[in-house]
């Protein structure tokens, strides 16, 4: 077979990696995350503990990411350790994060700052967390604070709640987030609250940070029925679509008028009349026990587009693969890119692409069994070393093009 030629991206066409505080920091002990993971019955295999030790290495990991040449780095703040209580606010940790973000600058990397990426202050669930309206209220305070305090000229672009579907529907139906609650009422409200949230936190970031670029950040699927007969069929369709609108359509709907929205695709969901199913016979099942279908990526980018009708641009802001095989996670991001530069042909507005993650770094309930890291992180001495994948990748980022296959 032929090899294909180099296909450029855009000009434009930004590269970046992703972490998430709790994931990486270590000692995160003051949010709902800390106390879920010590919680006898929650499922969580292993605690995070110091993680990566990226709250004192986040140097090493800034000198990774401009070393392999990608131009943004999207990390989150953590809430629990800037308002550690209702009444106090840490300058401390405001500082460290301003120094991340002055540190990143001078590498020449776009600092990329999520204000929530899944933990909630033991305070703040401790008073209703995300079933109470006083939480909104205090979490567009944290955004007016920090955003404030960092200011426009350290952020090139933010991101208000990291997928909000997946806190609420995992946390407030499955149990497998905290508070641990399986109540499909209890999760629509909460589902519907983040909405507000979102907007909430959408106007207190713009009071603080002009233009700069303002979205939220969406877990999506590739969602597929299945059945036997068309009767099945009918009904997995119908499954289907009810909680396609619980998870996704609610928030594609509220993202009007936003700077971006970040799609943030992995795999795919297959309905049959009665629920999920499992994967499809012949399709590689993944570490996180979803299918090996990097596919996904186009499809999710595909329906954005169509649900928001076109009128805000699309980021990929998380994307990757949990493996061993490093040669696997090639051929993913790969293929999935392949994906991108059709919805690129076919005028949908992409403006990048940015990797989940830097590092193998704590999987939530899973642990750290889950790598998803371009750079594999020593559990005891910390060191960060660079996978091909990481190599490869940074070079399709400096060639801004797929290299031929």
């Amino acid at each position: 077979m032929p090899s294909t030629p180099h296909r450029a991206f855009p000009a434009g066409f930004t590269w970046g990696t992703a972490t998430a505080a709790h994931q990486i920091e270590g000692g995160c002990w003051n949010n709902d995350w800390w106390r879920w993971e010590h919680t006898a019955g929650s499922g969580c295999r292993e605690p995070s503990g110091d993680a990566c030790d990226s709250w004192h290495r986040w140097e090493d990991d800034a000198d990774v990411v401009a070393d392999l040449g990608l131009g943004s780095y999207r990390f989150s703040l953590e809430w629990s350790r800037i308002q550690p209580e209702a009444d106090v606010w840490s300058t401390a940790t405001l500082d460290r994060y301003a120094r991340q973000c002055d540190g990143l600058v001078a590498r020449g990397l776009d600092p990329v700052v999520t204000f929530h990426h899944f933990t909630t202050p033991r305070w703040v669930a401790d008073a209703g967390g995300w079933e109470s309206d006083e939480t909104v209220d205090r979490f567009a305070d944290f955004c007016a604070r920090a955003a404030a305090h960092l200011g426009a000229d350290r952020i090139a672009r933010a991101c208000t709640i990291n997928e909000p579907n997946i806190v609420g529907v995992m946390g407030y139906l499955l149990k497998a987030f905290p508070p641990g609650v399986a109540d499909r009422g209890r999760a629509d409200d909460v589902l519907d609250r983040f909405v507000v949230a979102h907007r909430r936190a959408t106007e207190a970031l713009r009071s603080e940070l002009g233009a700069t670029p303002i979205g939220l950040t969406l877990a999506m699927a590739e969602w597929t029925a299945v059945g036997t007969t068309d009767d099945e069929l009918e009904q997995a369709q119908g499954r289907m679509e009810r909680n396609r609108a619980r998870m996704e359509d609610r928030f594609l709907e509220a993202v009007g008028g936003d700077d971006f929205l970040g799609v943030q695709a992995y795999s795919r969901y297959r309905y049959g009349p009665d629920g999920m199913v499992g994967g499809e016979d012949g399709v590689e099942t993944l570490v996180m026990g979803y299918e090996y279908w990097p596919q996904a990526l186009e499809a999710t980018l595909r329906r954005a587009w169509a649900v928001t009708g076109g009128r805000v641009p699309l980021l990929v802001t998380e994307n990757g693969i949990a493996t061993e095989d490093d040669e696997q996670r090639i051929r993913y991001v790969h293929a999935a890119l392949e994906g991108v530069q059709r919805c690129l042909a076919d005028g949908i507005d992409v403006g990048g692409y940015t990797y989940w993650s830097l590092l193998d770094n704590f999987e939530w309930a899973f642990g750290y069994e889950p790598r998803f890291g371009l750079v594999e992180v020593d559990r005891t001495t910390f060191a960060r070393t660079p996978k091909p994948s990481a190599r490869w990748f940074g070079a399709v980022a400096r060639a801004n093009a797929l290299p031929p296959t």
